[in-house]
């Protein structure tokens, strides 16, 4: 027996190894991304334009000399500084003319015995002679009144009472006429002003409800008040309600260059010039049919939408009212609690 076995395992040991069976991996067939589906819904529909803007003065004026090519002699102001109306500015250097002035007072006094002489001898005298003596000595005195006006031109008072906020010249300049040397603005009387896009102007209206958002303060509503003044540059394609020159140079920038809005209630503790941001509610529509934008497809001059419902996916055609960012508002073909395909 034992001489059995031992044949039967070396017989075994001769047979070749049987081969093992090779595990493949199981394959997962692709997922097909599914689109976002949305649902029609109802919503309150706001189309919005924004700008910038500052406080500004309800009145604010350039203060400058009419007398030109002369120095500044004295100013009395600085920025910051309370002033009242009437009150005396600056001065200029005008010791030249007023030397000149009292030489011509000294000449016209001869002039002056000169034409009681010959209103004595007005009988004996020619028509033509006597008129032409009468011209020659108005003139001589229209010369003084006008030179002393034009000394009284070198004292620049304030035109309104309020706070000196800017200034452009210092004692010892030399003046032009005309060209500002400060700007002042009555600081107690603040309105809210705002400069919007060439595009977005002709959008707004006064009384359109506005929201203001002013620095360091807060938010606060209103309307629009009043649209800013065309010029004639603007009118003809030039810029749109952005606002005069900077202050203290160039053209008076004031309120009227920009557009204004009222709020429901003015804070207190504003102070000119801050800035502030304002979003103008240009349409506004409740109960208004949405869906997300990514919703809504085009070709060519076709709109429409895909809809998902029992019966699967199907094209529909709509048509559309006011669209923001993330929504647009369908007029025709769809109702809401319907689904639509984004893409």
């Amino acid at each position: 027996m034992m001489s059995a076995a031992l044949v039967m395992s070396s017989a075994c040991a001769l047979l070749p190894d049987e081969e093992l069976e090779e595990e493949l991996p199981a394959i997962t067939p692709p997922q097909i991304s599914k689109k976002p589906e949305y649902e029609v819904t109802t919503t309150t529909l706001e189309t919005k334009v924004q700008g910038i803007g500052k406080l500004m003065s309800t009145r604010e004026e350039n203060v400058y000399f009419t007398l030109d090519g002369k120095r500044l002699k004295e100013l009395n102001i600085q920025v910051g500084d309370k002033i009242t109306a009437g009150q005396v500015i600056g001065e200029l250097d005008v010791d030249d003319m007023v030397k000149d002035l009292r030489k011509r007072k000294l000449a016209f006094r001869t002039q002056e015995i000169q034409m009681k002489e010959t209103l004595r001898k007005r009988d004996e005298m020619e028509p033509v002679e006597f008129e032409q003596a009468a011209i020659a000595f108005e003139e001589g005195r229209q010369d003084l009144a006008d030179l002393e006006e034009e000394i009284g031109k070198a004292q620049l008072t304030a035109p309104l009472g309020g706070t000196v906020v800017s200034m452009t010249a210092k004692k010892g300049d030399l003046v032009k006429a005309y060209e500002p040397i400060a700007l002042i603005a009555d600081t107690n009387n603040l309105v809210i002003t705002a400069t919007l896009s060439k595009s977005d102007l002709p959008k707004v209206a006064v009384g359109m409800p506005v929201t203001v958002d002013i620095n360091s303060v807060g938010q606060f509503t209103g309307t629009v008040k009043q649209l800013p003044m065309v010029t004639a540059e603007e009118g003809n394609g030039g810029g749109g309600g952005n606002g005069g020159n900077p202050e203290g140079g160039g053209e008076q920038d004031g309120p009227e260059n920009y557009l204004i809005v009222q709020l429901e209630k003015m804070p207190e503790g504003l102070n000119r010039g801050t800035p502030l941001s304002v979003t103008i509610v240009t349409k506004r529509k409740e109960n208004a049919v949405v869906i997300p934008l990514s919703a809504l497809r085009t070709i060519g001059s076709r709109t429409y939408v895909q809809v998902v419902d029992e019966q699967g996916k199907r094209e529909v055609d709509v048509a559309v009212g006011q669209q923001t960012s993330t929504q647009v508002e369908i007029l025709e073909g769809l109702t809401p609690g319907q689904k639509v395909v984004g893409r």
